[in-house]
């Protein structure tokens, strides 16, 4: 099939997330290999959001493949209450890298339900049944972890579960809490709430803070040292677990390991992860927990199952991946080209007078459009402004495929990527921007 009817028939045959299906009108893909991939009449993309932000070795690694294969031809699925070797390597590993006393993992098949047994834990083990979280927030979009999140999607499918209250949280260009005040005094007002948001609650009625590691499907809205430190202190006080979601932020996406470890102070008490964990290969996710939480279960059932808890196949990807990355030092060279991503785009900002912001580490980025009043150029929630339809034109025309949602377009490519692919990149994103700058000036 060539791209025109291999469009149609997915258009005609399946459903797409996330969208009126009028509305849907997709790029093929037949072949990958790096930060590119391919149509099937040939067309090339510079694959500038590695997919959902979880292809971080990039297309086609050749490395973890052969882990694929050879493990498929051993074994690909047993039940989750059988033993397996891979299941009981990439825990060892997950151990090793993730940060302080977090040791023992319950595997799931993707993020979205990873938080939602996060929050099981949380509550089986605590007798509690509260759980904060933040606005601008995304955990996933199953039934609790819609709710958990802050994300606008949530809104069309509520109630949701009970229990779930959310805060303000960090935003220094155009957050009220923010006016008038350094990015330290903001972050620490929006601790302040926090505290008071829990005492307002009532602590003894709270089982955990759900908070993303580092911020993103949402806009990367980052807080500082200043918002963290008092989140760790807040939980010792009220004895209140911390759960972080890294699903996003993990595995070398912000130029560290985990986007806490940006935090050294911080203590996870539940970690969940998914996406970069196979490199998007094959499904998996992960709820990592303390001793402490683990050995409560060694008494107390843990009310939770999955079919596909411990796939074999995906555990094994897990393993050939972080293995890769252990041996081939990628998050450190992520965290390089990183650092050269930040600089272009902040050379970029200097030539666009609609660039508002650049936000993010590593190859964790984003640019913010917004006029000189604070106003972004297409408001959080709604439909893109003809400015933003513009610049979203132009990455499709060019094939850059990333996120140009809101006023923002997400630069996160696979942790692979040279400085000649940035370059590219950047040149067309110089293009896309200037058809906004107009509306600016």
């Amino acid at each position: 099939m060539n791209s025109e009817e291999l469009a149609r028939r997915n258009k005609e045959l399946t459903l797409s997330s996330w969208t009126a299906q009028s509305a849907w009108n997709p790029p093929t893909a037949v072949r990958a290999e790096g930060v590119y991939f391919y149509g099937a009449d040939g067309e090339r993309y510079l694959d500038w959001a590695s997919q959902l932000i979880n292809v971080n070795l990039g297309h086609g690694n050749k490395t973890v493949i052969k882990a694929i294969q050879e493990q498929a031809e051993k074994l690909c699925y047993v039940g989750p209450s059988i033993a397996t070797e891979p299941r009981a390597r990439l825990g060892e590993l997950l151990k090793q890298v993730t940060p302080h006393n977090l040791s023992k993992t319950f595997f799931t098949t993707a993020g979205t339900d990873a938080i939602e047994n996060a929050i099981k834990i949380a509550r089986l083990y605590t007798g509690k049944r509260k759980i904060v979280t933040r606005y601008r927030s995304y955990h996933g979009a199953t039934a609790a972890a819609m709710t958990a999140g802050g994300d606008p999607r949530r809104l069309a499918n509520e109630p949701g579960i009970a229990d779930i209250v959310r805060i303000h949280s960090a935003d220094p260009l155009r957050s009220p809490i923010y006016k008038g005040r350094t990015r330290d005094e903001g972050d620490a007002i929006v601790a302040d709430l926090l505290e008071q948001t829990i005492n307002f609650e009532g602590p003894q009625y709270i089982a955990a803070l759900l908070f993303e590691g580092y911020s993103g499907t949402s806009g990367i809205y980052q807080p500082g040292p200043v918002f963290w430190n008092r989140v760790q202190e807040i939980c010792e006080k009220y004895d209140i677990l911390l759960i972080l979601d890294e699903i996003m932020s993990g595995f070398g996406r912000t130029g560290k390991w985990f986007g806490v470890n940006h935090y050294p102070n911080v203590k996870p008490d539940i970690m969940c992860l998914a996406k970069a964990i196979t490199t998007g290969y094959i499904p998996l996710g992960a709820v990592v927990v303390t001793d402490t939480i683990a050995n409560h279960f060694e008494d107390n059932v843990l009310w939770a199952g999955l079919t596909y808890s411990g796939h074999a196949l995906a555990c094994a990807t897990g393993v050939a991946t972080i293995e890769y990355m252990l041996e081939h030092d990628i998050v450190e060279k992520g965290a390089e080209m990183g650092k050269f991503l930040r600089e272009q785009l902040e050379a970029l900002k200097e030539r666009h007078p609609a660039i508002a912001e650049i936000r993010g580490d590593g190859l964790h980025q984003i640019i913010d459009l917004g006029y000189p009043n604070g106003e972004p150029l297409s408001p959080f929630n709604s439909p893109l402004t003809e400015p933003m339809r513009k610049v979203a034109a132009v990455l499709k025309e060019r094939r850059l495929v990333t996120w140009a949602k809101w006023n923002t377009i997400y630069c996160c490519p696979p942790l692979t990527i040279s400085k000649e692919e940035i370059l590219e990149g950047i040149a067309i994103l110089d293009e896309a921007i200037s058809k906004a700058d107009p509306y600016i000036s």
